[in-house]
């Protein structure tokens, strides 16, 4: 489900949302190129290969280190003509083994429920950009609820029983000793900001980087309770099909280190960030922008290894979506992760 702002699950995308199938109609010039990868057009006298990446949601600040990748011309220094393929849907992972995208911008609970429905699907993730899981439940600040414990009894608004919030909330309610039995979870749609603020629902489950900054803003102070702080999951990476990293490594590692150039810009230069990606974000807001982009750093960044895929959060992972009877037991999870392309 794609982790993205009010979707997903972008998620795991995060992500992902029972929702429109829209493909943005934003056509930049800087974008050229086919869904799959191996053909090539020449800018010059230099060959580019055609990939794409399907980013699981409409444009958003969020995607900055792929903008300004793509602005800086990282990715054509790299013999690569990129795509970026917008559009919220129903299943990512699956788009790009139809051919829609070379790679998705997926997490690792959403590749491995993708794998466990159909083990014949092999996919890995090449780089993982958010490196927390950027889901929280919220509470107003003067809420009765100081503890995950203290939210028995109480009601959790939410999207619905899918993508990233949901898988998000057993999480936290795990950590708390608690299930959904001891809870009453509503479901909200993506009006969280005003379930809460007007007091129809207890907590609500969101985007660490949106619905906090939307409340906050409105006037309306809270607390959360990130999951990143409780249970240890792979979020939003690079995805790409084993076929695609077996039979183009060079290329899969090109683009993620083009990528990665691009992320190591936008946090050294947020506010340069915020400019370039108002060239993708039709309509965007730039003091919004630079507020979520402020709150996405922390998210990109984790411990400072950029890309890094964690042996320990994918095994905790694979544990968690076992225990809640989301995935068959995983065996030998480094199947799904590789740490060659951001090395």
């Amino acid at each position: 489900m794609s982790i993205s702002h009010h979707k997903n699950g972008v998620a795991r995308t995060f992500g992902s949302l029972v929702a429109l199938c829209a493909v943005c109609a934003l056509l930049l010039s800087a974008c050229g190129g086919a869904a799959s990868s191996g053909s090539a057009t020449t800018v010059g006298s230099k060959p580019l290969t055609k990939v794409s990446i399907g980013l699981g949601y409409n444009p958003d600040i969020q995607f900055s280190p792929f903008y300004v990748a793509q602005s800086k011309g990282y990715y054509r220094d790299a013999g690569l003509d990129v795509t970026f393929n917008h559009g919220i849907v129903t299943d990512l992972i699956g788009t790009m083994f139809a051919g829609k995208s070379t790679f998705v911008f997926a997490s690792g609970d959403e590749l491995l429920e993708a794998h466990d429905k159909n083990p014949g699907l092999r996919a890995l993730d090449v780089a993982t950009i958010f490196q927390r899981y950027p889901v929280s439940i919220i509470v107003p600040a003067d809420s009765s609820i100081k503890s995950l414990a203290d939210l028995k009894g109480h009601s959790i608004g939410e999207p619905g029983p899918y993508g990233a919030t949901y898988t998000g909330v057993l999480a936290l309610l795990k950590s708390a000793g608690l299930t959904t039995n001891d809870v009453k979870l509503q479901s909200v749609g993506f009006n969280q900001v005003a379930a809460l603020s007007t007091h129809k629902v207890d907590a609500v489950v969101g985007y660490s980087n949106n619905e906090p900054l939307q409340l906050n803003r409105n006037g309306f102070k809270v607390r959360t309770f990130d999951v990143s702080d409780y249970q240890p999951l792979v979020s939003n990476g690079i995805v790409a099909t084993a076929d695609t990293y077996n039979n183009n490594p060079a290329m899969v590692r090109s683009f993620v280190q083009a990528t990665l150039k691009g992320l190591r810009d936008v946090i050294a230069h947020p506010d340069d960030a915020v400019s370039v990606s108002q060239t993708y974000v039709p309509g965007m807001n730039v003091d919004q922008a630079r507020a979520v982009l402020a709150a996405t750093i922390p998210i990109y960044k984790g411990n400072g290894k950029l890309g890094y895929n964690d042996s320990t959060t994918w095994l905790d992972t694979a544990k968690f979506l076992a225990s809640q009877k989301m995935i068959a037991p995983v065996s030998d999870v480094t199947q799904f992760y590789t740490n060659k392309t951001v090395e």
